[in-house]
């Protein structure tokens, strides 16, 4: 059940890079507001009934990227959400619109040294799965990051505090602020 202090405002949806904490922040951000969570790779193999590698896998990344733009399209339509986005979402310009357009963007900054220690194990990452993880992590925040810039109406560093901390920061900022 929504809180009635937060009714007003709009969607919350996190961007970022991989092991940012989108997940994480994002669901101590809607135990805060009263909101429901969700993510959107999560609902993407919900809807599926497939993994994300298993989609890159057969239908490589364009692939999984419009059935990506196909449930970001359908989860911003939804009321009281905080969602957690996939990494790349930023890459097709229709789901930057979507996103910026129906809620507000906080882009989770993270240093590639801590993604890379956040994801160092975690096989379900299709574009990690190369020789150099960390050069990929480079690389992917060089082309992003602008992305992730222009879509954000608020950045945080992810480097400073736990995701509950985090959480209640990025809550602050947004009341502090006029909503528009």
């Amino acid at each position: 059940m929504p809180s009635k202090e937060f009714e007003s405002l709009p969607n919350l949806y996190l961007v970022g890079p991989m092991g940012a904490g989108k997940t994480t922040v994002g669901r101590h951000l809607a135990d805060l507001l009263g909101r429901e969570f969700l993510d959107s790779d999560h609902e993407i193999e919900r809807k599926t009934g497939a993994t994300i590698p298993w989609i890159f896998e057969k239908e490589g990344e364009q692939g999984f990227r419009t059935r990506e733009s196909v449930v970001i399209n359908e989860l911003t339509t939804k009321k009281n959400l905080v969602l957690a986005t996939g990494g790349g979402v930023v890459t097709q310009a229709v789901n930057r619109e979507y996103l910026k357009q129906r809620g507000i963007v906080i882009y989770l900054y993270t240093p590639v040294e801590l993604q890379l220690q956040r994801t160092y194990r975690d096989k379900n990452r299709p574009l990690l799965q190369v020789e150099n993880p960390e050069q990929k992590l480079r690389d992917l925040l060089n082309i992003r990051d602008p992305l992730y810039r222009e879509v954000a109406h608020y950045i945080i560093e992810t480097n400073q505090g736990a995701a509950r901390d985090l959480a209640q920061r990025i809550l602050q900022l947004i009341m502090s602020k006029e909503i528009i």
